[in-house]
This record gives C-alpha cells, sequence and structure tokens, in this order.
C-alpha cells in the first residue's frame, strides 16, 4: 500500500503496527522536545514526527517497510493535494442545533430527532444545499473506518493552495459536528492498514479521489478551511557552499532526466513516478554536495515531468519536493569523476 500510494505521488509514513497513530519517534526525539522543521531525523531519512517525515521515495519506504513489516500506512493530505472527510459516529451529547453547522443557523422547525453522528450533520449540510450527502459519493473513494465511521478522499483544486484541517467539534473552524477535516497539517489512514478493531476497508468500486465538488469547496471557505497560506520548508541537512552547476553534475543528471521526458510516449505503464523520483533524490544529493542550486533543480525536474505528464503537474511536485528532500540527507562528491 505504501508503494501503491508514493506512485500516485501521495507521500506516505509510518503508522505504529496495529494503530491509527504514527510509529513512535527516535528515544533523542522523544526525550528532546524540539520542532519537527529543525529535527535532522527527517532529513536524514527517518521516520520521526509522522506526517513530517512522509515521503514518495521508494528506496525509504523499502527500508521502512522493510525494516517493520507490521506498520500501517498513513498519507500525508496537504502535500497529496488531498483533502478527506473523516466521519465519525463517537458517542457524544447532541450540541445545540446553532452549532451543528458553524455558521448556519438552524431553524427551529427542522426535525433533528434522531440525529447522533457525522452522518446525520453532513448529510444536513448537504440537504440545506440542494446536494448529495459526500457519504453517498459513488464517483470517489470512501473507506469505513473500524468505528464504524467513513472517510471520504477528494483531490483539492490545484488552483488552490491549501485548505487547513480540523475537527468537528472546534469552536472555531469546523465543517460539522462529528466531520473532521483531513488536510494540510494532518493526515489520513490507508485502506487496508488493520488494527485491533478491524480493517481500514474500501466501500463500493472507486479506488481513486474524486475532484473536490464546487459546493464543497465554497463550504470550506465559507468556514474558513481554504488559506493561501504557505507551508514551511522541508527541514534540510547542512550543506556544502553551492557554486555553480558543474558540467560533471549536469552529466549524471541529464540520462535520468531523458528518461522522465521518455515517458511522454505511453500514457501509462513507463513507471514515471519512479523515474521522476530517481531523478530528484539524485539532484537532492547534488545540491546538498554543492554541485547544484535548489532552484536550477526543480526548474530541470519540473520541465522533465511536465513534458512528459503535463496533467499531473501537482503530482510531479509532491515527487520532486520529497525526493529533493531525501536525497538531500546523502550529499554526492563529484570530485575525481570525468
Amino acid at each position: 500500500m505504501a508503494r501503491w500510494c508514493a506512485s500516485n505521488g501521495w507521500p506516505v509514513h509510518p503508522l505504529a503496527p496495529g494503530r491509527k497513530i504514527p510509529a513512535a519517534n527516535c528515544p533523542s526525539c522523544r526525550n528532546e522536545p524540539h520542532r519537527p522543521q529543525d529535527c535532522p531525523c527527517v532529513p536524514a531519512g527517518r521516520w520521526c514526527h509522522g506526517f513530517h517525515a512522509a515521503t514518495t521515495n521508494t528506496a525509504l519506504l523499502d527500508a521502512w517497510w522493510g525494516n517493520k513489516p507490521a506498520f500501517g500506512v498513513g498519507v500525508s493530505c496537504g502535500p497529496a493535494g488531498l483533502l478527506v472527510l473523516d466521519i465519525d459516529t463517537h458517542s457524544a451529547q447532541v450540541p445545540d442545533r446553532n452549532r451543528l453547522l458553524p455558521g448556519i443557523p438552524i431553524h427551529e422547525s427542522v426535525n433533528l430527532a434522531g440525529l447522533a453522528s457525522g452522518f446525520d450533520t453532513l448529510a444536513l449540510l448537504a440537504a440545506l444545499r440542494g446536494q448529495q450527502s459526500p457519504a453517498d459519493d459513488r464517483s470517489t473513494l470512501r473507506v469505513c473506518t473500524p468505528s464504524g465511521g467513513l472517510h471520504v478522499w477528494y483531490r483539492t483544486p490545484e488552483q488552490v493552495p491549501h485548505y487547513r484541517s480540523s475537527v468537528g467539534s472546534s469552536p472555531k473552524v469546523a465543517l460539522a459536528w462529528q466531520v473532521d477535516v483531513r488536510a494540510t497539517g494532518g493526515y489520513i489512514v490507508t485502506p487496508t492498514t488493520r488494527t485491533p478493531a478491524g480493517t481500514y476497508t474500501p466501500v463500493g468500486t472507486a479506488r481513486f479521489p474524486a475532484l473536490l465538488p464546487s459546493w464543497l469547496a465554497a463550504e470550506l471557505q465559507r468556514t474558513g478551511h481554504r488559506t493561501d497560506d504557505q507551508p514551511e520548508p522541508l527541514p534540510s541537512p547542512r550543506r556544502a557552499a553551492t557554486r555553480p552547476a558543474t558540467k560533471r553534475a549536469h552529466r549524471l543528471l541529464e540520462p535520468l532526466l531523458a528518461q522522465v521526458e521518455a515517458c511522454a510516449a505511453a500514457v501509462e505503464g513507463t513507471a514515471f513516478t519512479e523515474k521522476l523520483n530517481r531523478a530528484s533524490y539524485t539532484a537532492g544529493g547534488l545540491i546538498a554536495g554543492g554541485h547544484l542550486t535548489e532552484s536550477q533543480a526543480r526548474d530541470l525536474l519540473t520541465a522533465a515531468a511536465d513534458a512528459a505528464r503535463p496533467h499531473r503537474h501537482r503530482h510531479s511536485l509532491a515527487v520532486i519536493t520529497s525526493a529533493l528532500s531525501a536525497g538531500s540527507s546523502r550529499p554526492l562528491h563529484l570530485e575525481g569523476r570525468p
């Protein structure tokens, strides 16, 4: 599952075996609190700090799950361009009717008898807008959770920079009571992940996220979920002083870029993501070794990716960013190479 997600451009990270929380940090990270952005573990290819360590780098994925095959799989939603509605069925006291749908007063004439979960509040929101509830959206990936809830996966529009995560009980930013939003700053458990309570199981036939419906995007904007803030940059290891790109660096990178561009000859079956991942990982090492600037690398990689898959720009950016970060933990030293 980790490799399948990575092939779709969705950065993944390990979950603790049999649980839905990230795998434990290393002893140093547990004992010395610090910001993930300042931690050397993530750029060094370790899984500390949960979704902050998420990657599409297949070498790291093979190492992580090869070492711990019982790990579950989590997807970092923001970098993946995903927004997931986490519909809960928790046993909790139903709040006042004017707190069920933040910002929408519900008239006393509306009969709320039997309302008890996120399924009900989401259906109410959809009905008020004359739309189908996302819980019944057969066009997109839906995953039944062991607790009886439902995860509804959507792709976010490329022109919208970011959506923020929220919990349905929040008094500040929330979509509906008992409906959490997993987006930037959050992660989601993948289908087939197992816990003692059961397995996360796809519902229906859809296996990929559909584009976020426009009416739902409008509701997310109304409730303060849309943000144009840029995420904090991925942490980077200490790098050598960068000098202009060398001919040796270009000679090393050009064949890998050519393999990416050659994927334009077919729409599928070309291992496009793996080839882009390999080129980006190598570029990360060249950056760390001081042979290439990050802007030069991104320009070269993006141009090659867009030439092969112009309709998958967001996917390509996610792969490039993740692999550059992973590759920068292993500087390439070209001295002595022709």
